[in-house]
Protein backbone atom coordinates (compact mmCIF):
# COMPACT_ATOMS: atom_id res chain seq x y z
CA UNK A 1 0.00 0.00 0.00
CA UNK A 2 2.66 2.40 0.88
CA UNK A 3 5.32 0.89 -1.92
CA UNK A 4 5.89 2.78 -4.96
CA UNK A 5 9.12 2.98 -7.72
CA UNK A 6 10.23 6.12 -5.45
CA UNK A 7 9.45 4.48 -2.22
CA UNK A 8 11.62 1.73 -2.94
CA UNK A 9 14.47 3.98 -4.02
CA UNK A 10 14.95 4.16 -7.62
CA UNK A 11 13.83 6.84 -9.95
CA UNK A 12 12.77 6.58 -13.05
CA UNK A 13 14.82 8.99 -16.00
CA UNK A 14 14.31 9.08 -19.85
CA UNK A 15 16.76 7.65 -21.82
CA UNK A 16 17.68 8.64 -25.50
CA UNK A 17 15.42 5.79 -27.05
CA UNK A 18 12.55 6.88 -24.30
CA UNK A 19 13.04 3.62 -22.69
CA UNK A 20 12.42 3.54 -18.59
CA UNK A 21 15.98 2.54 -16.92
CA UNK A 22 16.40 2.90 -13.21
CA UNK A 23 18.66 4.46 -11.43
CA UNK A 24 19.51 3.58 -7.23
CA UNK A 25 18.38 6.74 -5.25
CA UNK A 26 21.57 8.27 -3.28
CA UNK A 27 19.54 8.73 -0.54
CA UNK A 28 19.15 5.03 0.16
CA UNK A 29 21.07 3.35 3.19
CA UNK A 30 22.88 6.48 3.78
CA UNK A 31 22.82 10.42 3.63
CA UNK A 32 19.31 11.14 4.89
CA UNK A 33 18.11 7.76 5.48
CA UNK A 34 19.94 8.27 8.98
CA UNK A 35 17.86 11.43 9.87
CA UNK A 36 14.85 9.25 9.32
CA UNK A 37 16.45 6.59 11.57
CA UNK A 38 17.05 9.02 13.99
CA UNK A 39 13.58 10.66 13.62
CA UNK A 40 12.01 7.51 14.03
CA UNK A 41 14.00 6.68 17.33
CA UNK A 42 12.53 9.81 18.71
CA UNK A 43 8.57 8.88 17.70
CA UNK A 44 9.37 6.03 19.46
CA UNK A 45 10.15 7.44 22.95
CA UNK A 46 8.06 10.45 22.37
CA UNK A 47 5.06 7.84 21.86
CA UNK A 48 5.80 3.83 22.69
CA UNK A 49 8.06 5.15 25.78
CA UNK A 50 5.22 7.18 26.91
CA UNK A 51 2.73 4.53 26.89
CA UNK A 52 4.90 2.12 28.09
CA UNK A 53 5.14 4.71 31.25
CA UNK A 54 1.37 4.78 31.68
CA UNK A 55 1.51 2.71 34.90
CA UNK A 56 2.96 5.85 37.00
CA UNK A 57 -0.04 7.37 36.12
CA UNK A 58 -2.54 5.02 36.44
CA UNK A 59 -1.87 4.82 40.13
CA UNK A 60 -2.40 8.87 40.10
CA UNK A 61 -5.76 7.83 38.71
CA UNK A 62 -7.09 5.39 40.58
CA UNK A 63 -6.17 7.33 44.10
CA UNK A 64 -7.99 10.34 42.43
CA UNK A 65 -11.28 9.31 41.11
CA UNK A 66 -11.77 6.04 43.27
CA UNK A 67 -12.85 3.65 40.34
CA UNK A 68 -12.39 -0.02 40.03
CA UNK A 69 -9.30 -0.79 38.72
CA UNK A 70 -10.66 -2.49 35.35
CA UNK A 71 -12.30 0.25 34.40
CA UNK A 72 -9.07 2.87 34.96
CA UNK A 73 -7.11 0.39 32.95
CA UNK A 74 -9.21 1.02 30.13
CA UNK A 75 -7.52 4.60 29.85
CA UNK A 76 -3.51 3.30 29.06
CA UNK A 77 -5.14 0.55 26.74
CA UNK A 78 -7.30 2.37 25.03
CA UNK A 79 -4.62 4.66 24.33
CA UNK A 80 -2.03 1.82 23.27
CA UNK A 81 -4.55 -0.38 21.60
CA UNK A 82 -6.29 3.11 19.51
CA UNK A 83 -2.25 3.87 18.28
CA UNK A 84 -1.89 0.27 16.98
CA UNK A 85 -5.77 -0.53 15.77
CA UNK A 86 -6.11 2.23 13.18
CA UNK A 87 -2.60 1.21 11.76
CA UNK A 88 -4.14 0.35 9.07
CA UNK A 89 -6.46 3.17 8.29
CA UNK A 90 -4.29 5.79 9.04
CA UNK A 91 -2.34 4.35 5.95
CA UNK A 92 -5.41 6.47 3.60
CA UNK A 93 -3.74 9.44 4.96
CA UNK A 94 -0.72 8.53 4.13
CA UNK A 95 -1.66 7.74 0.49
CA UNK A 96 -3.83 11.21 0.57
CA UNK A 97 -1.36 13.43 2.15
CA UNK A 98 1.92 11.58 2.89
CA UNK A 99 3.76 10.42 5.78
CA UNK A 100 5.12 13.94 6.67
CA UNK A 101 1.77 15.81 6.59
CA UNK A 102 0.54 12.86 8.57
CA UNK A 103 2.59 12.84 11.60
CA UNK A 104 3.09 16.14 11.86
CA UNK A 105 -1.13 16.57 12.40
CA UNK A 106 -0.53 13.58 14.54
CA UNK A 107 1.75 15.35 16.61
CA UNK A 108 -0.53 18.60 17.29
CA UNK A 109 -3.43 15.95 18.20
CA UNK A 110 -1.42 13.84 20.28
CA UNK A 111 0.10 16.81 21.88
CA UNK A 112 -3.59 18.18 22.48
CA UNK A 113 -5.12 14.57 23.84
CA UNK A 114 -2.57 15.46 26.22
CA UNK A 115 -3.54 18.74 27.43
CA UNK A 116 -6.96 18.10 27.21
CA UNK A 117 -6.49 15.13 29.24
CA UNK A 118 -4.97 17.42 32.13
CA UNK A 119 -8.37 18.95 32.48
CA UNK A 120 -10.40 15.36 33.57
CA UNK A 121 -12.76 15.36 35.98
CA UNK A 122 -13.52 11.69 35.78
CA UNK A 123 -12.29 8.50 34.42
CA UNK A 124 -14.66 8.51 31.23
CA UNK A 125 -13.22 12.03 29.96
CA UNK A 126 -10.00 10.46 30.11
CA UNK A 127 -10.89 7.67 27.48
CA UNK A 128 -11.97 10.28 25.14
CA UNK A 129 -9.48 12.57 25.18
CA UNK A 130 -6.79 10.61 25.97
CA UNK A 131 -7.57 7.04 25.03
CA UNK A 132 -9.47 7.91 21.87
CA UNK A 133 -8.06 11.61 21.07
CA UNK A 134 -4.19 11.07 22.14
CA UNK A 135 -4.19 7.51 20.68
CA UNK A 136 -5.53 8.72 17.18
CA UNK A 137 -2.62 11.30 16.98
CA UNK A 138 -0.17 8.52 18.46
CA UNK A 139 -0.97 6.24 15.36
CA UNK A 140 -0.63 9.63 13.05
CA UNK A 141 2.85 9.82 13.85
CA UNK A 142 4.05 6.42 14.53
CA UNK A 143 3.55 4.59 11.39
CA UNK A 144 4.83 7.20 8.76
CA UNK A 145 7.53 6.59 11.51
CA UNK A 146 8.03 3.30 10.62
CA UNK A 147 7.24 3.08 6.87
CA UNK A 148 9.72 6.27 5.98
CA UNK A 149 12.51 4.07 7.25
CA UNK A 150 11.79 0.95 5.30
CA UNK A 151 11.63 3.40 2.36
CA UNK A 152 15.01 4.86 2.68
CA UNK A 153 16.74 1.52 3.59
CA UNK A 154 17.34 -1.30 1.37
CA UNK A 155 20.56 -3.36 2.27
CA UNK A 156 20.19 -2.18 6.08
CA UNK A 157 16.74 -2.54 6.71
CA UNK A 158 16.82 -4.78 9.66
CA UNK A 159 19.30 -2.68 11.38
CA UNK A 160 17.45 0.38 10.63
CA UNK A 161 14.46 -0.51 11.92
CA UNK A 162 15.97 -2.18 14.94
CA UNK A 163 17.76 1.02 15.81
CA UNK A 164 15.06 3.41 15.34
CA UNK A 165 12.79 1.05 17.57
CA UNK A 166 15.38 0.78 20.56
CA UNK A 167 13.69 4.65 20.99
CA UNK A 168 10.73 2.06 23.24
CA UNK A 169 13.58 0.88 25.64
CA UNK A 170 14.89 4.22 26.16
CA UNK A 171 11.81 6.23 26.26
CA UNK A 172 10.15 3.57 28.32
CA UNK A 173 13.27 4.48 31.13
CA UNK A 174 13.52 8.10 30.67
CA UNK A 175 9.37 8.64 30.67
CA UNK A 176 8.88 6.27 33.72
CA UNK A 177 11.56 8.63 35.54
CA UNK A 178 10.13 11.95 33.92
CA UNK A 179 6.97 11.22 34.98
CA UNK A 180 7.72 10.05 38.13
CA UNK A 181 9.48 13.08 39.12
CA UNK A 182 7.16 15.37 37.59
CA UNK A 183 3.90 13.82 39.46
CA UNK A 184 5.72 14.17 42.93
CA UNK A 185 7.03 18.01 42.29
CA UNK A 186 3.50 19.12 40.48
CA UNK A 187 0.64 16.48 40.35
CA UNK A 188 -0.43 14.39 37.90
CA UNK A 189 -2.89 17.33 36.03
CA UNK A 190 0.28 19.47 35.27
CA UNK A 191 2.90 16.68 34.90
CA UNK A 192 0.11 15.65 31.93
CA UNK A 193 0.08 19.51 30.63
CA UNK A 194 3.72 19.25 30.55
CA UNK A 195 4.33 15.55 28.64
CA UNK A 196 1.69 17.37 25.65
CA UNK A 197 4.01 20.01 25.60
CA UNK A 198 6.92 17.80 24.92
CA UNK A 199 4.96 15.64 22.44
CA UNK A 200 4.77 18.68 20.53
CA UNK A 201 8.47 17.47 19.20
CA UNK A 202 6.45 15.07 17.42
CA UNK A 203 5.98 17.72 14.94
CA UNK A 204 9.70 18.40 14.49
CA UNK A 205 10.28 14.71 13.79
CA UNK A 206 7.00 14.63 10.95
CA UNK A 207 9.15 17.66 9.13
CA UNK A 208 12.04 15.54 9.23
CA UNK A 209 10.47 12.92 6.96
CA UNK A 210 11.67 14.64 3.56
CA UNK A 211 10.42 12.63 0.52
CA UNK A 212 12.76 10.19 -1.29
CA UNK A 213 12.02 12.35 -4.80
CA UNK A 214 9.61 15.45 -5.44
CA UNK A 215 6.80 13.05 -6.86
CA UNK A 216 7.08 10.52 -3.30
CA UNK A 217 4.52 11.09 -0.56
CA UNK A 218 1.41 12.80 -2.12
CA UNK A 219 3.55 15.64 -3.85
CA UNK A 220 2.50 17.08 -7.26
CA UNK A 221 4.67 14.81 -9.63
CA UNK A 222 6.04 17.58 -11.78
CA UNK A 223 6.86 19.47 -8.43
CA UNK A 224 5.62 22.39 -10.48
CA UNK A 225 3.08 25.32 -9.42
CA UNK A 226 0.80 25.62 -12.50
CA UNK A 227 1.80 28.38 -14.58
CA UNK A 228 -0.41 31.60 -14.85
CA UNK A 229 -0.55 33.74 -17.65
CA UNK A 230 0.70 37.64 -16.64
CA UNK A 231 -1.88 39.92 -16.40
CA UNK A 232 -1.95 42.46 -19.58
CA UNK A 233 -0.71 45.80 -18.81
CA UNK A 234 -2.03 49.17 -20.10
CA UNK A 235 0.63 49.14 -23.04
CA UNK A 236 -0.25 45.64 -24.36
CA UNK A 237 -3.70 46.66 -24.61
CA UNK A 238 -2.57 49.95 -26.66
CA UNK A 239 -0.29 47.79 -28.96
CA UNK A 240 -3.55 45.27 -29.87
CA UNK A 241 -7.38 45.49 -30.11
CA UNK A 242 -9.17 48.53 -29.85
CA UNK A 243 -6.51 51.14 -28.83
CA UNK A 244 -4.09 49.42 -31.33
CA UNK A 245 -6.91 50.78 -33.89
CA UNK A 246 -7.80 54.02 -32.42
CA UNK A 247 -3.73 54.99 -32.78
CA UNK A 248 -3.61 53.70 -36.17
CA UNK A 249 -6.38 56.33 -36.99
CA UNK A 250 -3.98 59.15 -35.77
CA UNK A 251 -6.88 61.65 -34.89
CA UNK A 252 -10.22 61.71 -36.51
CA UNK A 253 -13.06 62.94 -34.01
CA UNK A 254 -13.63 61.71 -30.73
CA UNK A 255 -9.87 60.42 -30.79
CA UNK A 256 -8.92 62.54 -27.76
CA UNK A 257 -12.72 60.73 -25.87
CA UNK A 258 -11.71 57.72 -25.87
CA UNK A 259 -8.18 58.42 -25.32
CA UNK A 260 -9.60 59.04 -21.72
CA UNK A 261 -11.57 55.91 -21.56
CA UNK A 262 -8.48 53.66 -22.01
CA UNK A 263 -7.39 53.67 -18.00
CA UNK A 264 -10.99 52.35 -16.90
CA UNK A 265 -11.29 49.82 -19.55
CA UNK A 266 -8.05 48.88 -19.12
CA UNK A 267 -8.40 48.33 -15.11
CA UNK A 268 -11.62 46.97 -15.44
CA UNK A 269 -9.98 44.26 -17.77
CA UNK A 270 -7.20 43.34 -15.54
CA UNK A 271 -9.83 42.98 -12.43
CA UNK A 272 -11.70 41.02 -14.68
CA UNK A 273 -9.22 38.63 -15.73
CA UNK A 274 -7.55 38.52 -12.02
CA UNK A 275 -10.60 36.89 -11.02
CA UNK A 276 -11.12 34.39 -13.79
CA UNK A 277 -7.23 33.28 -12.78
CA UNK A 278 -8.20 33.25 -9.17
CA UNK A 279 -11.73 30.96 -9.94
CA UNK A 280 -9.13 29.05 -12.28
CA UNK A 281 -6.56 28.54 -9.66
CA UNK A 282 -9.78 27.27 -7.30
CA UNK A 283 -10.94 25.32 -9.46
CA UNK A 284 -7.55 23.46 -10.06
CA UNK A 285 -6.78 22.90 -6.33
CA UNK A 286 -9.86 21.08 -5.80
CA UNK A 287 -9.51 18.92 -8.74
CA UNK A 288 -5.69 18.19 -7.39
CA UNK A 289 -7.49 17.42 -4.09
CA UNK A 290 -9.88 15.58 -5.00
CA UNK A 291 -7.90 13.53 -7.75
CA UNK A 292 -5.47 12.94 -4.94
CA UNK A 293 -8.18 11.61 -1.90
CA UNK A 294 -9.94 9.49 -4.70
CA UNK A 295 -6.67 8.08 -5.92
CA UNK A 296 -5.47 7.66 -2.04
CA UNK A 297 -8.65 5.84 -1.10
CA UNK A 298 -8.46 3.59 -4.24
CA UNK A 299 -4.34 2.57 -3.17
CA UNK A 300 -5.83 2.07 0.47
CA UNK A 301 -8.88 -0.07 -0.41
CA UNK A 302 -6.42 -2.20 -3.09
CA UNK A 303 -3.97 -2.60 -0.90
CA UNK A 304 -6.09 -4.24 1.78
CA UNK A 305 -9.21 -5.45 1.29
CA UNK A 306 -7.95 -6.59 -2.54
CA UNK A 307 -5.25 -9.34 -0.99
CA UNK A 308 -7.45 -11.57 0.16
CA UNK A 309 -4.42 -13.35 -1.02
CA UNK A 310 -3.40 -13.14 2.42
CA UNK A 311 -5.88 -14.60 4.16
CA UNK A 312 -5.83 -17.89 2.27
CA UNK A 313 -2.42 -18.35 3.41
CA UNK A 314 -3.21 -20.11 6.65
CA UNK A 315 0.02 -19.66 8.55
CA UNK A 316 -0.48 -16.11 8.16
CA UNK A 317 -3.84 -16.51 9.63
CA UNK A 318 -2.62 -18.30 12.15
CA UNK A 319 0.33 -15.77 12.75
CA UNK A 320 -2.18 -13.42 13.24
CA UNK A 321 -4.17 -15.67 16.55
CA UNK A 322 -1.06 -15.28 17.86
CA UNK A 323 -0.85 -11.57 17.82
CA UNK A 324 -4.09 -11.18 19.35
CA UNK A 325 -2.69 -12.63 22.30
CA UNK A 326 1.12 -12.04 22.51
CA UNK A 327 1.24 -8.16 23.00
CA UNK A 328 -1.23 -7.95 25.91
CA UNK A 329 1.36 -10.29 27.82
CA UNK A 330 4.13 -7.27 27.23
CA UNK A 331 1.53 -4.75 28.16
CA UNK A 332 0.09 -6.05 31.45
CA UNK A 333 3.47 -5.75 33.64
CA UNK A 334 3.76 -2.21 32.31
CA UNK A 335 0.89 -0.98 33.40
CA UNK A 336 -0.18 -2.79 36.71
CA UNK A 337 3.33 -3.61 37.88
CA UNK A 338 3.85 -0.14 39.76
CA UNK A 339 0.45 -1.17 41.95
CA UNK A 340 1.66 -5.09 42.52
CA UNK A 341 5.36 -3.48 44.04
CA UNK A 342 3.00 -1.55 46.39
CA UNK A 343 0.82 -4.22 46.85
CA UNK A 344 4.23 -6.00 48.20
CA UNK A 345 5.57 -3.04 50.13
CA UNK A 346 8.00 -2.70 47.64
CA UNK A 347 7.59 0.72 46.86
CA UNK A 348 10.87 2.10 48.13
CA UNK A 349 13.06 -0.56 46.55
CA UNK A 350 10.95 0.49 43.36
CA UNK A 351 11.85 4.00 43.48
CA UNK A 352 15.40 3.13 43.76
CA UNK A 353 15.26 1.77 40.01
CA UNK A 354 12.05 0.74 38.64
CA UNK A 355 11.18 -2.82 37.55
CA UNK A 356 9.40 -1.04 34.27
CA UNK A 357 12.33 0.31 33.68
CA UNK A 358 15.38 -2.76 34.23
CA UNK A 359 11.75 -4.28 31.58
CA UNK A 360 12.46 -1.09 28.77
CA UNK A 361 16.85 -1.19 29.17
CA UNK A 362 17.21 -5.05 28.35
CA UNK A 363 14.71 -4.49 25.75
CA UNK A 364 17.10 -2.34 24.11
CA UNK A 365 19.84 -5.13 24.44
CA UNK A 366 17.58 -7.65 23.78
CA UNK A 367 16.73 -6.46 19.86
CA UNK A 368 19.80 -5.13 18.98
CA UNK A 369 21.54 -9.20 19.84
CA UNK A 370 18.50 -10.51 18.99
CA UNK A 371 18.70 -9.14 15.70
CA UNK A 372 22.27 -9.41 15.38
CA UNK A 373 21.75 -13.55 16.27
CA UNK A 374 18.90 -13.86 13.74
CA UNK A 375 20.89 -12.48 10.83
CA UNK A 376 23.76 -15.29 11.71
CA UNK A 377 23.97 -17.72 8.12
CA UNK A 378 23.32 -20.78 10.29
CA UNK A 379 20.59 -19.15 12.48
CA UNK A 380 16.54 -19.63 11.38
CA UNK A 381 14.82 -16.39 12.08
CA UNK A 382 11.93 -18.55 13.31
CA UNK A 383 13.93 -20.73 15.57
CA UNK A 384 14.79 -17.53 17.27
CA UNK A 385 11.37 -16.17 17.26
CA UNK A 386 9.63 -18.82 18.17
CA UNK A 387 12.33 -19.64 21.61
CA UNK A 388 11.67 -15.93 23.05
CA UNK A 389 8.27 -16.30 22.80
CA UNK A 390 8.67 -19.70 25.10
CA UNK A 391 11.00 -17.69 27.16
CA UNK A 392 8.75 -14.42 27.24
CA UNK A 393 5.92 -16.90 28.08
CA UNK A 394 7.36 -18.99 30.77
CA UNK A 395 8.50 -15.43 32.10
CA UNK A 396 4.99 -14.51 32.64
CA UNK A 397 4.34 -17.41 34.46
CA UNK A 398 6.56 -17.26 36.84
CA UNK A 399 6.11 -13.63 37.57
CA UNK A 400 3.48 -14.03 40.64
CA UNK A 401 5.40 -16.19 42.38
CA UNK A 402 8.17 -13.44 43.29
CA UNK A 403 7.17 -11.61 45.60
CA UNK A 404 10.67 -10.01 46.74
CA UNK A 405 12.29 -6.96 44.41
CA UNK A 406 15.43 -9.46 43.43
CA UNK A 407 12.89 -11.84 42.48
CA UNK A 408 10.77 -9.27 40.37
CA UNK A 409 14.24 -8.01 38.62
CA UNK A 410 15.24 -10.89 37.26
CA UNK A 411 11.63 -11.52 35.96
CA UNK A 412 11.58 -8.62 34.62
CA UNK A 413 14.82 -8.56 32.97
CA UNK A 414 13.72 -12.01 30.90
CA UNK A 415 10.48 -10.52 29.98
CA UNK A 416 12.49 -7.85 28.77
CA UNK A 417 15.13 -9.69 26.63
CA UNK A 418 12.48 -12.36 25.02
CA UNK A 419 9.88 -9.27 24.00
CA UNK A 420 13.09 -8.08 21.71
CA UNK A 421 11.69 -10.32 19.25
CA UNK A 422 9.47 -7.32 18.21
CA UNK A 423 12.41 -6.18 15.88
CA UNK A 424 11.82 -9.89 14.18
CA UNK A 425 8.35 -9.44 13.75
CA UNK A 426 8.56 -7.69 10.29
CA UNK A 427 11.12 -10.14 9.18
CA UNK A 428 8.99 -13.25 9.93
CA UNK A 429 6.12 -11.45 8.14
CA UNK A 430 7.84 -10.88 5.07
CA UNK A 431 8.76 -14.94 5.16
CA UNK A 432 5.31 -15.28 5.37
CA UNK A 433 3.76 -13.23 2.92
CA UNK A 434 6.90 -12.12 0.75
CA UNK A 435 8.03 -8.43 0.03
CA UNK A 436 4.67 -7.74 -2.29
CA UNK A 437 2.88 -7.74 0.66
CA UNK A 438 4.62 -6.85 3.62
CA UNK A 439 3.37 -3.84 4.09
CA UNK A 440 -0.28 -5.03 4.32
CA UNK A 441 0.35 -7.72 6.24
CA UNK A 442 2.10 -6.00 8.96
CA UNK A 443 -0.59 -3.26 8.93
CA UNK A 444 -2.81 -6.42 9.90
CA UNK A 445 -0.81 -7.97 12.50
CA UNK A 446 0.37 -4.33 14.15
CA UNK A 447 -4.52 -4.24 14.16
CA UNK A 448 -3.88 -7.56 16.01
CA UNK A 449 -1.59 -6.34 18.59
CA UNK A 450 -3.35 -3.09 18.85
CA UNK A 451 -6.64 -5.36 19.98
CA UNK A 452 -4.61 -7.77 22.26
CA UNK A 453 -3.26 -4.39 24.02
CA UNK A 454 -6.67 -2.53 24.30
CA UNK A 455 -8.12 -5.75 25.84
CA UNK A 456 -5.34 -7.23 28.14
CA UNK A 457 -4.91 -4.26 30.68
CA UNK A 458 -8.47 -3.93 31.65
CA UNK A 459 -8.98 -7.55 31.75
CA UNK A 460 -6.00 -8.25 34.26
CA UNK A 461 -7.88 -5.30 36.23
CA UNK A 462 -11.27 -7.09 36.10
CA UNK A 463 -9.58 -9.89 37.46
CA UNK A 464 -8.20 -8.49 39.72
CA UNK A 465 -11.50 -6.80 41.26
CA UNK A 466 -13.07 -10.54 41.03
CA UNK A 467 -10.25 -11.64 42.69
CA UNK A 468 -7.86 -9.42 44.53
CA UNK A 469 -5.07 -10.90 43.35
CA UNK A 470 -3.12 -10.26 39.94
CA UNK A 471 -1.95 -13.81 39.66
CA UNK A 472 -4.84 -14.87 37.97
CA UNK A 473 -4.69 -12.44 35.13
CA UNK A 474 -0.84 -13.50 34.23
CA UNK A 475 -1.80 -16.91 34.00
CA UNK A 476 -5.00 -16.87 31.80
CA UNK A 477 -2.90 -14.33 29.85
CA UNK A 478 0.34 -16.76 29.43
CA UNK A 479 -2.43 -19.65 28.72
CA UNK A 480 -3.81 -17.54 25.91
CA UNK A 481 -0.43 -17.00 24.71
CA UNK A 482 0.39 -20.68 24.42
CA UNK A 483 -2.16 -21.32 22.58
CA UNK A 484 -1.18 -18.66 20.06
CA UNK A 485 2.11 -20.16 19.68
CA UNK A 486 0.94 -23.47 19.49
CA UNK A 487 -0.50 -22.51 16.80
CA UNK A 488 2.23 -21.10 14.98
CA UNK A 489 3.72 -24.75 15.69
CA UNK A 490 0.92 -27.23 14.34
CA UNK A 491 0.23 -25.11 11.15
CA UNK A 492 3.06 -26.01 9.46
CA UNK A 493 2.50 -29.82 10.53
CA UNK A 494 -1.07 -29.06 8.94
CA UNK A 495 0.43 -28.11 6.05
CA UNK A 496 3.25 -30.76 5.64
CA UNK A 497 0.46 -33.69 5.98
CA UNK A 498 -1.87 -32.02 3.92
CA UNK A 499 0.95 -31.54 1.08
CA UNK A 500 2.22 -35.21 1.69
CA UNK A 501 -1.38 -36.48 1.22
CA UNK A 502 -1.80 -34.48 -1.74
CA UNK A 503 0.88 -35.80 -3.48
CA UNK A 504 -0.49 -39.63 -2.34
CA UNK A 505 -3.66 -39.13 -3.78
CA UNK A 506 -1.54 -37.59 -7.25
CA UNK A 507 0.30 -40.68 -7.31
CA UNK A 508 -2.24 -43.39 -6.68
CA UNK A 509 -4.24 -41.51 -9.38
CA UNK A 510 -1.33 -41.76 -11.61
Amino acid sequence: MYTSHEDIGYDFEDDPKDKKTLKPHPNIDGGWAWMMVLSSFFVHILIMGSQMALGVLNVEWLEEFHQSRGLTAWVSSLSMGVTLIVGPFIGLFINTCGCRQTAIIGGLLNSLGWVLSAYAANVHYLFITFGVAAGFGSGMAYLPAVVMVGRYFQKRRALAQGLSTTGTGFGTFLMTVLLKYLCAEYGWRNAMFIQGAVSLNLCVCGALMRPLSPGTDGDDPEGKEPHVLPAHSTESIGSSGQLGGAEEKGGGPGTEDSLGDVPAQACHEKAAHRKDMCAFRVLKTVSRLTMRIRKGFRDWYLGYFGTASLFTNRMFVAFIFWALFAYSSFVIPFIHLPEIVNLYNLSEQNDVFPLTSIIAIVHIFGKVILGVVADLPCISVWNVFLMTNFTLVLSIFILPLMHTYAGLAVICALIGFSSGYFSLMPVVTEDLVGIEHLANAYGIIICANGISALLGPPFAGWIYDITQKYDFSFYICGLLYMVGILFLLIQPCIQIIGQSRKKYIDGANV
